[in-house]
């Protein structure tokens, strides 16, 4: 565990606020205020989606022009909330007012990083989505920086740049992980290893899992909050390993290895009755059983087959995860057996979803947008609608009747009917 050696740069604002004590943040009013939704588990509440996606059920309301980015969108209040990256050299934040898609504020950085060559294809923007957290949101740069921006104004609180705070190497691929808010802490997958920081003043409190960092560490993955077996803890997964990390203290509670090519453990952990599943490039599927009674083998592998996922993290619906994978197919594997239900013919090298009860909203990175009923059944097509021309690599958004698309030219808002 590694405390930090210097201090977050804090706003003269933040100064103030701190000093003077301040009320706690207001409790957030919207339901996708993060990665992969409320419970970062990928699933909506709300009234029931409709039942297709034709244009008589599906509308644009607007659209604003922006630079790359993979961040997927979030909504605080009245706003939607993204990033972008622009002339290879500066890190946007922007807040569009929902109903009309106006600039209600912007705040930026100097920010860039260049990808290693054999990444490029990839691109060299922001990838981070942010996280909001009451008055406050928190967005992830691609030189290792964590920003606390506030919701209303976009004016900074803080910012702590890992790599002058921890002497850690900057990542090469950048800042991958979403940051996690959690009571007075946030918690990210920055500085080499998993960080926790007063969400108030940025202040790091500790640091663990530190995988050197550079061209071979610095995560792909987010944290994940969950309880098992009465026990709290964040699953991390690092490029290398799956671990469990006490909220509290820092402890690691029980870590075991994840096999990936060349360390591409991408996905975030998902978890169903009480197990862990996750997918890899290059190593397959894995589910895994935790006993925190047995000190000798905390965690077990429960099952292991050669289904290999790749950048786009499961839905688990009834004992089923829905799977985007490597080889662009879409499968269900049934998580008892670790046997593959169904599998398709290809689609898009990328898709996010969310999840409605047994109806699952896939987006690929073409821009093309399928309601799917889930059934280990076979695959349901229930409909479909292009939403962008342009690629769409960043994870879809959906609060409410509406849905945020955000491709690499731009966001885009439509609304059910």
């Amino acid at each position: 565990m590694v405390a930090p050696r210097l201090a977050p740069r804090l706003t003269a604002p933040a100064a103030i606020l701190l000093a003077t004590m301040a009320a706690p943040a207001v409790a957030a009013e919207t339901a996708w205020c993060q990665w992969r939704g409320p419970n970062r588990d990928g699933f909506v509440a709300g009234a029931a989606w409709p039942d297709g996606l034709a244009d008589n059920r599906l509308e644009k309301a607007w659209r604003v022009d922006l630079g790359p980015s993979y961040s997927g969108p979030v909504v605080a209040g009245d706003v939607v909330i993204v990033t972008e990256t622009a002339d290879a050299a500066t890190e946007h934040v922007r807040a569009f007012d929902r109903a009309t898609g106006a600039e209600r504020w912007h705040a930026e950085w100097e920010g860039a990083l260049r990808v290693p060559f054999f990444a490029a294809s990839n691109g060299s923007w922001i990838r981070s989505t942010p996280c909001v957290d009451g008055d406050r949101v928190y967005v992830a740069g691609m030189r290792d920086l964590l920003v606390c921006l506030d919701v209303a104004s976009g004016r900074e609180h803080w910012r702590v740049d890992f790599v002058k705070a921890l002497e850690s190497p900057l990542p090469a691929f950048g800042c991958v992980s979403s940051p996690l808010v959690i009571g007075d802490h946030v918690y990210v997958q920055a500085g080499s290893g998993f960080a926790k920081l007063d969400k108030l003043t940025g202040a790091i409190v500790w640091r663990v899992l530190d995988d050197g960092g550079g061209m071979s560490g610095s995560a792909f993955s987010s944290p994940y909050h969950v309880t098992l077996d009465g026990v709290p803890q964040i699953l991390v997964q690092t490029r290398e390993e799956l671990a469990a990390v006490d909220p509290e203290k820092g402890s690691v509670l029980w870590k075991t290895p994840v096999e990936a090519f060349r360390g591409m453990n991408i996905v975030t952990p998902t978890v169903s009755d009480g197990r862990i599943f996750t997918t890899s490039y290059g190593g397959g599927s894995f589910l895994f059983a935790v006993n925190p009674t047995r000190t000798d083998k905390p965690v077990e592998q429960v099952w292991r087959n050669k289904i290999q996922g790749y950048m786009s993290t499961p839905i688990v619906i009834g004992g089923h995860a829905y799977v985007h994978l490597r080889n662009q197919r879409f499968a269900c594997l049934d998580l008892t057996t670790g046997k593959e239900d169904w599998i398709t013919t290809p689609f898009g090298r990328y898709w996010s979803m969310v999840a409605q009860g047994n109806r699952i909203l896939a987006l690929d990175e073409t821009g093309d947008l399928r309601l799917i009923r889930a059934t280990p059944e076979g695959y349901e097509l229930v409909g479909e609608a292009k939403v962008a021309a342009e690629e769409s690599w960043a994870h879809l958004a959906v609060e409410g009747t509406e849905l945020y698309i955000r491709d690499l030219k731009g966001l885009s808002a439509y609304r059910w009917k």
